[in-house]
């Protein structure tokens, strides 16, 4: 990437001036991209194939199954044991890697294997110093077989061409056993329907407590015959005539979450017509296309690579879910992370998208009778706290996006805050849920308070008062976890008890706060910054705790302290979600030079263009859309209330490319300037929804 940003940097200096000379080649935006990025440390970044928002992520399956590995790939790691259609990319858990194929030659052992021994199974190594992965296409050499394997993909289908040596018995292995992580098959099918077609499904229970996957395959040169191998069948090796050297053979997979008849429609309407070289174009084109929502200015590689890594990045998930033809639904919604920063964005680059995702989770809500906590696959995993379905879909209404039913989308809002599970009953029953009856109570209940204030913002948009006033009244829980002798959020039990002994520093998995600790969640607050300031005695009051938790110690107290915890500034953990609003507190403050300080600082340290690139977990976009939003100069830390407050631009320049034409570009303003929107005196530190999308200019002073 760097290279190829080198060699146009030249020739626009040998040309005197990029853009005063037609023959001067553009680097496409895809060419800046580096999908290896996160893709070691605790990124868990996917790595592959697939288009934006992709029912399949056709890529490389690795053999460990641990943590570090929920997507299927690390950097560390060059084992592969097939190439699955579908992956999780930056999620804490594992699962998918459904429909597993593997080009083989001669007899295997038909298993996962273990990675001391080929012998164990039919995996192989990857000549990772030939690999070659960009938007929309990833190939490597695998060097037991002396094989190139190439995938790309379309929505719905994945396409895969393995170049074989000369062989006398080569093959593709269908391994339906192996998912991710702690997947494991409950009903799986592989038939035979004509010489170059085989249908089937792989059912599956894990994070997702029931998975159906429908596929079919087509192959590009008939095959001899199909047999039966390993534990229940599991794997079926699809064998081809005696290859000379550099034979192809391709394989197309279209899948469904409903039917083979389905599969078969989808990969019909995809990729049935068209060769694999277009296919890749194809996607390539697509991810160019979304990458141009934003075009920036800097003379700086790494940032190019960073800032359109992390516009990659974005838009893996939320996944299609339904079948061409269908109404638009979505699925692989982490919504305790994407509520944040990744949906928000959405309504400004894509409001159509967003619209049509919220839709799919009002869909959701009709099925199961709430709205989603984390959707995966038709499956409601109920993973992390609160009700974040509530924040994302009171964001749209609060904003106005079209084609949404407001009524129906606040019916569904109200009566899921009304749930009494998941310690909704204690709240309704104590005004707050006590830590002698439920973990992580502190976790559950602030978030809970947030989207309570969520529903108020929404409503108050749709003119009913009377809902707003009783939500906002209900948002004010998190005010019995203030401990004014300490300063913290801290337990209390059901008879008004705090928790004794306390260490803000304390964070142990299960204890009362969720994937933190008192250092963290004190600040869990966005909605009510002007409660929050008065629990604290004062603006200055606030200003002081909050410059102690950037140098506080960084050392977690526990015994099971959580690996989510990191990306360490102090007692600020940017490697996980419930920091990420922390440092515009000091614009909302009034002290927005010391949010630039920390905002530069974060940019700086816990992103970088190296494979270890994220400080935590990709989180199916929210990390890179922290890092898009600060980067442009602004972040909604107000959850469903449409307004961004003010950071500081990193780029000289930036533009969205807006619906209808429009464009709203931000300007890397003088140290001593006044920030103006077009060309106007702003007079305050943030900028409305609407003063965005009606296009503008705004001008944002640094202060170095």
């Amino acid at each position: 990437m760097k290279n190829n940003f080198l060699l146009f940097s030249a020739l626009c200096l040998m040309a005197g001036a990029c853009g005063h000379n037609d023959t001067i080649p553009q680097i496409s935006k895809v060419d800046y991209v580096n999908p290896k990025i996160g893709s070691g440390g605790h990124g868990h970044v996917f790595v592959g194939a697939n288009v934006p928002y992709g029912m399949v992520q056709a890529g490389p399956t690795s053999l460990p199954q641990t943590w570090d590995w929920t997507s299927g790939y690390h950097d560390s790691d060059s084992t592969v044991i097939g190439f699955s259609q579908t992956h999780l990319s930056g999620t804490g858990i594992g699962d998918l890697f459904d429909v597993t194929i593997m080009p083989v030659i001669g007899e295997v052992t038909y298993d996962r294997g273990t990675p001391d021994d080929y012998n164990t199974g039919l995996w192989s190594y990857a000549d990772r110093s030939k690999e070659i992965t960009k938007p929309g296409y990833y190939s490597v050499p695998l060097t037991r077989y002396g094989i190139l394997a190439e995938s790309t993909a379309t929505n719905r289908v994945g396409v895969h061409r393995f170049t074989f040596p000369a062989a006398q018995d080569p093959a593709i292995v269908f391994d339906l056993q192996d998912g991710g992580c702690w997947d494991r098959p409950v009903e799986t099918i592989l038939d035979s329907v004509s010489p170059t077609r085989v249908t089937g499904l792989r059912r599956s229970k894990g994070w997702a407590n029931d998975q159906s996957v429908y596929f079919v395959a087509d192959f590009s040169q008939p095959f001899t015959s199909v047999t039966k191998h390993g534990k229940d069948d599991m794997f079926s090796r699809i064998n081809f005539p005696a290859t000379t050297e550099g034979t192809p053979i391709e394989v197309k997979v279209g899948i469904s979450p409903t039917s083979v008849e389905k599969a078969i429609a989808n990969l019909d309407a995809e990729a049935t017509n068209l060769t694999f070289e277009e296919i890749a174009a194809q996607a390539s084109q697509q991810w160019e296309n979304e990458l141009s929502r934003i075009e920036i200015v800097t003379d700086d590689p790494d940032e190019l690579n960073k800032f359109y890594t992390a516009l990659y990045h974005l838009t893996f998930h939320p996944s299609t879910f339904n079948d061409v033809g269908d109404n638009p639904e979505y699925t692989i919604l982490s919504l305790w992370d994407t509520y944040r920063a990744q949906l928000p964005l959405l309504t400004i680059l894509d409001p159509e998208k967003e619209a049509e995702i919220v839709n799919s989770m009002l869909d959701i809500y009709d099925q199961q009778g709430r709205l989603p906590v984390w959707h995966l696959w038709g499956n409601e995993t109920d993973c992390m706290v609160g009700n974040p379905g509530i924040i994302a879909v009171a964001d749209a209404v609060s904003k106005g996006l079209p084609g949404i039913d407001q009524e129906r989308a606040l019916n569904a809002m109200i009566s899921t805050s009304n749930d009494t599970a998941r310690g909704g009953g204690y709240r309704q029953q104590y005004g707050y849920i006590p830590y002698d009856l439920m973990e992580e109570s502190i976790g559950y209940d602030m978030e809970y308070a947030i989207a309570d204030a969520a529903i108020a913002h929404a409503a108050r948009a749709m003119g009913k008062d009377d809902i707003a006033a009783e939500y906002d009244k209900r948002s004010k829980s998190y005010r019995n976890y203030f401990d004014p002798s300490t300063g913290f959020m801290r337990g209390k039990d059901s008879k008004g008890e705090w928790r004794t002994p306390f260490n803000p520093s304390y964070s142990n998995r299960g204890n009362d706060y969720t994937e933190g600790n008192a250092w963290q969640y004190t600040w869990l607050v966005p909605q009510d910054f002007e409660g929050l300031q008065e629990l604290f005695g004062g603006k200055e009051q606030l200003i002081s705790h909050l410059d102690s938790l950037f140098v506080a110690s960084s050392e977690m107290v526990g015994d099971d302290v959580t690996p989510d915890i990191s990306g360490l500034i102090g007692q600020y953990v940017h490697g996980n979600e419930p920091s990420h609003h922390i440092v515009y507190f000091y614009t909302m403050a009034g002290e927005r030079e010391k949010a630039a300080t920390l905002i530069n600082q974060i940019l700086d340290e816990q992103y970088s263009a190296a494979p270890d690139g994220l400080s935590g977990n990709e989180d199916t976009g929210q990390m890179s859309a922290w890092y898009i939003m600060s980067s442009l100069g602004f972040y909604p830390v107000e959850p469903a209330l449409p307004r961004y407050w003010i950071g500081v631009p990193r780029y000289d320049k930036a533009t969205i490319n807006l619906p209808e034409n429009k464009t709203f570009t931000v300007i890397k303003g003088a140290k001593g300037s006044e920030m103006t929107l077009n060309d106007q005196p702003l007079g305050r530190d943030y900028i409305t929804h609407d003063e965005i999308m009606n296009g503008g200019t705004l001008v944002i002073p640094v202060f170095n």
